[in-house]
C-alpha cells in the first residue's frame, strides 16, 4: 500500500499535464502544441534516463533507493509549481521525470519480495493499482485544481502526496539488499528478438494513445464545445474506463495473452473510427473515450506480463525497459500529434493518426505468435533429439 500512494503520486504528477495544457498554454504565452512538448520531455526523460538511473542505485540498498527517489519527485514537483518561466518548468519535469521508471523497476521487485511467491504478481499489481488510480482520482482532481486556482495548485497539491508515500515506505517497507549482479550484464537479454518485440509493442501502444490523449483536452473544449468542468468529468470517466480494462486485461490475459491482445487491437481500431466521427456530439464522444480508454489498458497488461516472462533471467532491467518503453511512446504519440497539428491539421485527424500506430502494434503483435510459434517447434525438436 505504501509503495500503491507513492505510485499514485507519480502517477497523477505525470498525467496532469493532459488535462492543464490550455491553462499553461495561455499562462506562458505558447502554442498548444508547444505546451504539449512538456509530455515528450518527460517521456523521454524516463525513456533515457531510467537505466542510468537504475544502474546509479543498483548498489544502494532498495528502500534507501526508494526514498532517494521520491525525494527527487517531491523536490521536482516543487520546481514545477514555483517555475517562472516555461523553459525552468520544462528542465523541472525533466528532474521530476528522472524518478519515474527507476521507481516502478525497483519497485517491482521490492513489491515482489514482501510476499510469498504464490502472491507475486498480485503484489506488483496492487503496487500499480496507484497508477491507475491516479487517472481516476488524481488527474480529474488535479486538473479541477488547476482550473479553479491556476495550474500551479495542482504541482502544490502533488508534493504533500510525495511526502506522505516517502513517510510510509520509511515507516512500512523492511530494508531489501541491493542487486548482487551488474546491471550492465541483463542487458544480455535485448539479444532476444522477442523481448525486443514486446518493448516496441509497449512504444506503439502508448504512441497511439498519447496521439489523441495528449490533445483531449482542446480537442473536448474546441471540437466537442465542452465546458472546462466536463473535461473533468470525462478524465474521471476514462480513468475508470482504464480501471476497468486493466483489471479486465488481468483477467483474460491469463487465458491466451497475445489472442487476447489481438482480438483487443483489432477492437481498438473499430473504437478509433468511431472517435473520429463521435468527436464533434458530447454524449457519443464520453462513451466513446470511456470504450477507448478501457480497450487501451486491456491491451497493455498482456505486454506487462509478456515482457516479464521474455526476460526472466533480467527481471530488474526489463521491468525497467518496459516504463521507458510506454514513455518513449508517451514521447512519440505527443510528438506526432503536435507535429500534426502544426502542420495544419486539425484535432479530429488525430485518432486516424492513432490507427495507424495500431495498426503497426498489430502487424508486431501477429509476428510475435509466428515467433512463439517457431520457438516451441525448436523446443519440441530439442526434445525428441535428446529422447
Amino acid at each position: 500500500m505504501a509503495l500503491a500512494v507513492a505510485a499514485f503520486g507519480i502517477g497523477t504528477s505525470e498525467f496532469i499535464i493532459m488535462g492543464l495544457l490550455p491553462n499553461l498554454a495561455d499562462s506562458f504565452k505558447v502554442s498548444i502544441p508547444k505546451a504539449g512538448a512538456l509530455v515528450t520531455a518527460y517521456a523521454l526523460s524516463v525513456t533515457v534516463g531510467s537505466p542510468f538511473v537504475a544502474m546509479a542505485t543498483a548498489k544502494l540498498e532498495r528502500k534507501r533507493a526508494l526514498l532517494i527517489l521520491l525525494g527527487i519527485f517531491i523536490f521536482g514537483n516543487l520546481a514545477c509549481a514555483v517555475a517562472p518561466t516555461y523553459t525552468l518548468l520544462f528542465l523541472a519535469r525533466v528532474l521530476t521525470a528522472l524518478c519515474h521508471g527507476a521507481f516502478f523497476g525497483i519497485g517491482s521487485v521490492v513489491a515482489a519480495n514482501l510476499v510469498p511467491r504464490n502472491q507475486r504478481a498480485q503484489a506488483i499489481a496492487l503496487m500499480f493499482s496507484g497508477l491507475t488510480l491516479a487517472n481516476v482520482l488524481g488527474v480529474p482532481a488535479g486538473t479541477a485544481l488547476g482550473q479553479a486556482f491556476g495550474w500551479r495548485a495542482s504541482f502544490w497539491a502533488i508534493v504533500p502526496i510525495g511526502v506522505v508515500a516517502a513517510a510510509a515506505i520509511s515507516w512500512l517497507v523492511p530494508t531489501q539488499s541491493s542487486v548482487t549482479s551488474r546491471l550492465i550484464h541483463e542487458f544480455r537479454v535485448l539479444r532476444n528478438p522477442r523481448v525486443l518485440l514486446v518493448l516496441a509493442m509497449s512504444v506503439l501502444g502508448s504512441a497511439s494513445l498519447f496521439c489523441v490523449f495528449t490533445y483531449i483536452a482542446p480537442t473536448l473544449e474546441t471540437v466537442t464545445g465542452v465546458s472546462p468542468h466536463g473535461v473533468t468529468l470525462v478524465l474521471l470517466l476514462f480513468g475508470v474506463g482504464i480501471t476497468i480494462g486493466n483489471l479486465l486485461g488481468g483477467a483474460l490475459s491469463d487465458w491466451r495473452p497475445m489472442r487476447f491482445l489481438i482480438m483487443s487491437l483489432v477492437t481498438l481500431l473499430v473504437v478509433l473510427a468511431c472517435l473520429y466521427f463521435a468527436e464533434p456530439y458530447a454524449v457519443p464522444m464520453v462513451a466513446v473515450v470511456f470504450v477507448w480508454g478501457m480497450l487501451t489498458f486491456a491491451a497493455g497488461t498482456p505486454l506487462q506480463a509478456r515482457i516479464v516472462e521474455q526476460a526472466a533471467t533480467a527481471p530488474n532491467l526489463a521491468s525497467t525497459l518496459n516504463q521507458g518503453a510506454f514513455n518513449l511512446g508517451n514521447a512519440s504519440g505527443a510528438t506526432l500529434g503536435g507535429m500534426l497539428l502544426t502542420a495544419g491539421f486539425s484535432y479530429r485527424q488525430l485518432p486516424i493518426a492513432s490507427g495507424i500506430v495500431t495498426s503497426c502494434m498489430l502487424a508486431l503483435a501477429l509476428l510475435s505468435v509466428r515467433l512463439d510459434r517457431k520457438h516451441r517447434v525448436v523446443l519440441e525438436a530439442g526434445e525428441l533429439t535428446a529422447n
